[in-house]
């Protein structure tokens, strides 16, 4: 993504919330489209190739019934562990690619699609949605370049399945994630029931923009997905 213009424990009650967020993100996605403002500005640098990128026990084009939950295990190395209490999300973290950023509050924009980041140098949290290390798949976003300059998720494509994200709350913990998998889609391809279909268990879902880069059209080809899960929580 890039731009110059502007993407508790699990109690029934908690999986039945957690399942309308899911579905409301949903049709969101299906009627404003995703996150294209993350990766448009002028003349842009090249970021990393994107590429489809998997654990050993999973493959990148794996999909499930979007009637169900996902139920898998992390492919990236890591054993799940159990959900956290609903916190808002503060920072986040990612030592393999030297990002630290504060997370921006991102909601639904005019067109009813959802916002991007303000900042380029920060990610965003998407707030309809699960917050991170609660059940359910969170959503967090940031531009890969603006106005010909490397943003914060420039480097998103060179994370590797069991790489590490920490996710600083307000609730005093860190949750952090291991890396399953990253996916790469044709915008106009994107698989909305994938991406934030309901889990049994916490998600993490990271989005910026890849690709070919269309000057003409001023936006990337791609949307690059890196798939994660919770595997560990530190106050």
């Amino acid at each position: 993504m890039n731009g110059s213009d502007p993407n508790d424990e699990p109690s029934a009650s908690h999986r039945r919330r957690t399942f309308v967020l899911t579905g409301a993100v949903t049709a969101l996605l299906l009627t404003g489209g995703l996150l294209l403002g993350l990766g448009i500005g002028r003349q842009q640098p090249a970021p990393p190739a994107a590429e489809n990128k998997a654990g050993a026990s999973e493959s990148p084009a794996v999909r499930t019934p979007s009637a169900g939950a996902e139920t898998s295990s992390p492919s990236g190395g890591g054993q799940r562990t159990e959900a956290l209490p609903a916190s808002r999300p503060l920072s986040i973290t990612i030592p393999a690619i030297d990002v630290t950023s504060p997370l921006e509050d991102l909601g639904l924009g005019k067109n009813r699609a959802m916002e991007t980041p303000r900042d380029p140098d920060k990610a965003g949290w998407y707030t309809p949605g699960p917050t991170p290390g609660s059940v359910g798949p969170s959503v967090i976003a940031g531009h890969v370049t603006w106005d010909g300059a490397p943003a914060v998720f420039f480097k998103l494509t060179e994370l590797d399945p069991g790489d590490r994200i920490d996710v600083r709350r307000a609730d005093g913990s860190t949750a952090a994630f291991a890396v399953d998998r990253t996916a790469v889609y044709p915008k106009d391809e994107f698989p909305t029931v994938e991406v934030y279909r309901n889990l049994d268990h916490a998600g993490l879902r990271l989005i910026t923009c890849g690709g070919e880069y269309s000057a003409s059209d001023s936006r990337y080809a791609d949307n690059v997905v890196v798939y994660a899960t919770l595997t560990d929580s530190r106050t």
